[in-house]
């Protein structure tokens, strides 16, 4: 059995002495980063058969969340594959996105798997490991259509984002590889056209989590791009040569692959969409350019201030986080140290991995969550308005219990349709080799979900055995969306050198949910990313953004999802689209989707 929480203080108590309750509000010290850790070691954390609590802690007789079928639907044809088994390159590590589009416009949401490669396969020497799509037959399984469809990117693929760039209807991709990137066009038969030459958009460096918006207000979507490490593949970086310290290839003082720290970083890039099928490079002009060279790993176009114009969040690795504002001019102020997210309250750099962004307090604004290394803990920030962000994990019941963890894609998402959005974070560590050393941290790791609590505290989620929760993966990208119809929320993953997972929602308590298909017209994007969804129901106002990216590579459902919990009736429902149109629209059932037109209300169910 797992060991409450509670209990496990006693183990934790090792580091941080006081009672149970002090230990969850206590912050600690400063820590001294060791190695490529921005955070200081940490007491083992054990369940009751003495495993390590990232790969234990199940509970036997616990109510089942997820269930992991994905042998069932055929998604288990996919393999993921990175490097060597031993990791002995930067490269090799960070893992892979996946994205949930409905390419095909049936009304079901497919999904697109990124593949890593090997530095063989880079060569020419043995065949590259191919990205896949499987499309959704409707019946619970699901059919690799790449071929045909012409995704397979066969590069070293680290981040994907779904956006309508050329406003026809039709979802396209944007891959960020090390080496070139691609856009991929959707042609509207069930194939993609490899664009991203033509469009100017392909760099070749490492880039990483891209994120789609319309930061100029022109009704087209503009692309975001984060650059990561400078990496010579012919030429690996070596400890203690070319000016590369040891301890920059070190982790709890033992001898690892170098980076990021102490290695140069990759640029950003911001291209503005030209309407022609051309992308301009703006991203110095527009004040984005990252001229430190941070390590940037995963970014999210969203509204931050609520000034109808969308602003962006930079997740990176081991330095401080990014935060602009729009300036409404085509240029961004960076607010990142004023707003109070590029460090935690204590003032510390953190290692992150990926960006969760939801409003999880239904205060109407939009609050962010942020996965780090181990060692350390993912960090809350709630919006106080005017770009501020309060850093609020400790208050909120988040710091203690992921620790241990070192986390990568996440999402707020209502898994129990009560009205409150949750969080989910996929897991899994960078050193095979910890799983030789008593850390309390495994290479494999299971996935955490967080109950909502009145939207001040989070609760975590007891593993069920044998349930999606007590997979012990080495998880990275994540996506959520409904991929049945049934109006829960599932879960893919996309897990290093291993066949993905899908976790199939299986709540079932009676509660209510309505979901939304946005369409654009006039000066929104098609595809509505940026519009903000205001939902009342029982007296109490929820928000939902259409957002593209953010996680950790990954691209999720573009419908908004609302669970009602008891509500029958939407009382009410707000949106504020991209073009800055503000509109009213009567839901007249619950339990549905139904698809909202800009300008035109409800026009399908």
């Amino acid at each position: 059995m797992r060991l409450s929480f509670a209990s496990l203080a006693l183990v934790v108590a090792v580091v941080f002495p006081g009672s149970a309750q002090d230990t969850e509000e206590r912050k600690p010290q400063q820590p001294q980063p060791m190695g490529v850790s921005t955070g200081a070691p940490h007491a083992a954390v054990k369940d009751a058969q003495l495993r390590p609590i990232t790969a234990g802690g199940f509970v036997e007789g616990a109510p089942v969340v997820f269930l992991d079928i994905t042998r069932k639907t055929g998604l288990d044809k996919f393999l993921h594959r990175s490097g060597s088994p031993e990791k002995k390159t930067i490269l090799e590590t960070p893992g892979s996105g996946v994205a949930l589009l409905d390419y095909d416009n049936d009304g079901w949401v497919d999904v697109y798997l990124l593949n890593g490669s090997t530095v063989a396969a880079m060569k020419g020497k043995e065949p590259a490991p191919r990205a896949m799509l499987f499309h959704n037959n409707h019946d619970g399984t699901f059919t690799d259509v790449t071929a045909r469809a012409g995704v397979a990117n066969e590069r070293w693929g680290f981040g994907v984002a779904v956006g309508d760039y050329d406003n026809d209807g039709w979802p396209d991709m944007y891959v960020a590889n090390y080496g070139k990137n691609r856009l991929y066009h959707n042609n509207h038969d069930g194939t993609f056209t490899d664009v991203g030459e033509k469009a100017g958009v392909t760099l070749g460096g490492w880039s990483t989590g891209p994120t789609w918006g319309d930061y100029d207000h022109d009704g087209l979507l503009d692309l975001f791009v984060p650059g990561y490490v400078s990496f010579d593949i012919d030429h690996p970086p070596v400890p203690g040569q070319g000016g590369i310290a040891a301890s920059s290839c070190q982790f709890r003082g033992v001898s690892s692959m170098c980076g990021p720290r102490g290695l140069p970083g990759e640029r950003d890039h911001l291209f503005h969409n030209n309407g022609d099928g051309t992308f301009t490079d703006v991203s110095q002009k527009a004040g984005v350019w990252d001229p430190q060279g941070y390590y940037g790993l995963a970014s999210l176009f969203v509204d931050i201030d609520d000034d109808g114009w969308v602003d962006l969040v930079v997740a990176n690795d081991s330095v401080p986080r990014y935060l602009y504002r729009n300036r409404h001019d085509g240029t961004f102020e960076d607010m990142s140290y004023v707003s109070g997210f590029a460090l935690t309250d204590t003032g510390i750099a953190q290692a992150s991995m990926g960006i969760a962004a939801g409003d999880y307090n239904r205060d109407g604004r939009v609050d962010f969550y942020v996965t780090v290394f181990s060692d350390d803990y993912n960090t809350l920030y709630r919006n106080d308005g005017n770009t501020s962000l309060a850093e609020v994990t400790f208050q909120a019941g988040l710091a203690m219990p992921t620790i241990p963890f070192l986390g990568w894609g996440a999402g707020f998402m209502d898994f129990d349709n009560d009205g409150l959005l949750d969080l989910f974070v996929a897991n899994g560590h960078v050193y095979p080799w910890v799983d030789g050393r008593d850390w309390g941290t495994t290479w494999e790791q299971r996935p955490l979900l967080f109950r909502n609590i009145d939207g001040k505290k989070f609760v975590e989620v007891a593993a069920a055995t044998g349930s999606g929760l007590a997979d012990v993966i080495p998880a990275r990208g994540a996506a959520f969306g409904d991929l049945f119809n049934d109006g829960h929320v599932d879960v893919v993953l996309n897990n290093m050198d291993s066949m993905p997972a899908l976790l199939r929602n299986v709540v079932s308590n009676g509660n209510h949910w309505v979901a939304f298909r946005m369409v654009g017209s006039g000066k929104s994007p098609r595809d509505a990313i940026g519009a903000k969804i205001f939902l009342t129901a029982n007296e109490v106002k929820q928000r939902a953004d259409v957002l593209s990216g953010g996680s950790y590579g990954s691209s999720s459902d573009p419908r908004v999802h609302f669970g009602l919990g008891s509500a029958t009736r939407v009382e009410k429902l707000e949106i504020s689209w991209p073009s800055g149109k503000k509109e009213e629209v009567v839901v007249p059932h619950v339990d549905r989707f139904f698809t909202i037109i800009e300008g035109k209300g409800i026009v399908e169910k």
